[in-house]
């Protein structure tokens, strides 16, 4: 079992950055896919970014790619979204979530433990 928590969300004006962490919790942390979500008032849960367990496969939605990063720091236990080139359509909840397996998913339902989710506003 991994424990996730968020941080690093705010307020930034369009084209701007800001850069997500995700600590977990547990020695196991690098048998888990990661993949980070989002979720705007109103709409569902969408994928943002996915990384595999040693981080050298990444995945990313088309509505963020180019602008966003995943890595990920095993020895620390944390996982980075960096997101640059801000939108306002980028604003929402933003969610951290652990898999178990070797596959990387997009599909949130195929995830296991979440965290409690960052806020992210981008101002027009």
């Amino acid at each position: 079992q991994v424990h996730v928590v968020e941080s690093g969300g705010g307020l930034v004006q369009t084209g701007g950055s800001l850069r997500l962490s995700c600590a977990a919790s547990g020695r196991t942390f690098s048998s888990y896919a990661m993949g980070w979500f989002r979720q705007a008032p109103g709409k569902d849960r969408e994928f943002v970014a996915a990384i595999n367990r040693s981080g050298g496969s990444t995945y990313y939605a088309d509505s963020v790619k180019g602008r966003f990063t995943i890595s990920r720091d095993n020895a620390k236990n944390t996982v980075y979204l960096q997101m640059n080139s801000l939108k306002p359509e980028d604003t929402a909840v933003y969610y951290c979530a652990a898999r178990t397996g070797v596959v990387v998913r997009t599909n949130p339902n195929e995830y296991d433990y979440w965290g409690q989710g960052t806020q992210v506003t981008v101002s027009s």
